[in-house]
């Protein structure tokens, strides 16, 4: 059976996920967007203007120019918000954010600058509707998703509003939900809470953000390899992390001194990616032939 979610049947099947970013939000680009080659298509809102109306025009676009390739009824999206996850406290007060993104029809929030296990937990609450249950005894709040604004987000699903409100709740907490949530734990502070950060429920994948983990350590330099002995420790402790609690390692490596397939192939096969931006279609192809991939992607 197709999900609704192409990125988590990649992840079931141990696949890699090559992302893109989209360009711009509107219908147009939606539409040709649609047919991308592309797995995963995320939007930055950490540091652009946060735009969903142009993010529901986007999200039209692709439901209208779709089904994709692969049969799904759009590429998985996802964005950022504008808000970190440092508190509960702050992911409380700015849920707004994550409801409107959400009701969009996008796919799932990839949350900054985490720092706190409570705070994951509010994020993971703040994603999920009232009703829904799954890991209540686990630490994680009522949700704080409310009725009413279903009707548009089932539309590009491709489900009806009763079936998208059973279904929009974070994967693998609830095995037959759609969302995928994530975190960029990524400075100095969440480093030493890194394991507990990771082991929240509700969480699929991860990064380690070398650019902020770089300035957290005292260099805005540090984005990029060769990396410093103390980023690389922050990485690996990251990627331990994610690999304890199962979640997927986002993981991209820009190093100047090497061409973009040995970029990819190093943050596939030596740094343990599974999701990563790659910009040349035929080094993805290629890599998913070799990982096993079937077409269409």
């Amino acid at each position: 059976m197709v999900r609704i979610n192409k990125c988590i049947e990649l992840i079931q099947e141990n696949q890699a996920i090559f992302a893109v970013s989209a360009p711009e939000l509107t219908y147009d680009c939606g539409v040709e967007m649609s047919q991308t080659w592309a797995d995963l298509i995320q939007f930055d809102f950490e540091h652009h203007p946060f735009d969903t109306v142009g993010l529901a025009q986007f999200m039209k676009g692709l439901r209208d120019g779709g089904p994709t390739p692969s049969g799904h009824v759009t590429p998985t999206v996802i964005t950022t918000v504008p808000s970190n996850c440092m508190t509960p406290e702050e992911v409380q007060y700015n849920a707004w954010q994550i409801r409107h993104v959400l009701s969009t029809g996008a796919h799932g929030i990839l949350h900054t600058h985490t720092r706190r296990v409570d705070a994951v937990a509010m994020f993971v609450a703040a994603s999920r509707y009232v009703f829904q249950t799954i890991g209540r005894d686990q630490g994680i709040p009522e949700g704080l998703r409310g009725g009413g604004g279903q009707k548009e987000p089932a539309e590009i699903w491709g489900v009806d509003p009763t079936e998208y409100l059973q279904i929009a709740d974070p994967w693998p907490l609830n095995p037959k939900g759609e969302l995928m949530l994530g975190l960029k734990i990524e400075d100095r502070f969440c480093l030493p809470d890194a394991d507990n950060i990771a082991a929240v429920p509700g969480l699929s994948f991860a990064e380690w953000g070398p650019g902020d983990m770089g300035m957290s350590h005292g260099d805005p330099d540090l984005h990029d390899p060769p990396y410093t002995p103390e980023m690389d420790n922050a990485r690996e402790i990251v990627k331990d992390a994610c690999k304890a609690s199962g979640l997927s390692f986002l993981c991209s490596w820009q190093d100047p001194n090497l061409t973009v397939e040995e970029r990819t192939r190093h943050a596939l096969f030596e740094e343990g990616a599974r999701i990563l931006h790659v910009p040349d279609e035929d080094i993805a192809d290629a890599l998913r032939k070799e990982m096993g991939r079937k077409m269409p992607w």
